[in-house]
């Protein structure tokens, strides 16, 4: 079973192309914090803080949107995780 959970890990991996920008948000009840990487795992920009709800959520869609054209990418994957204390 461990074999198949790994080999489909590795499809998506391969399916992240140096057009993609991978965006890790560690939530939390308040305020979440976005960290962006490429393909290589190279961080772009600053991380973002933003809250949880409508107007935060807005910034993290114009905060990508902004890496997007700054670094002349086309592609993101959002991956959320959350804060274990």
């Amino acid at each position: 079973m461990k074999f198949k959970s790994q080999h489909k890990q590795n499809q998506l991996i391969e399916n992240i192309t140096f057009n993609h920008i991978v965006v890790g948000v560690d939530i939390a009840q308040e305020a979440h914090v976005a960290r962006a990487v490429i393909f290589r795992g190279v961080a772009l920009g600053n991380s973002l803080v933003f809250s949880n709800d409508e107007d935060g959520f807005k910034s993290l869609d114009l905060w990508i949107r902004d890496l997007l054209a700054s670094y002349k990418l086309s592609q993101v994957i959002v991956g959320m995780e959350p804060t274990v204390l």
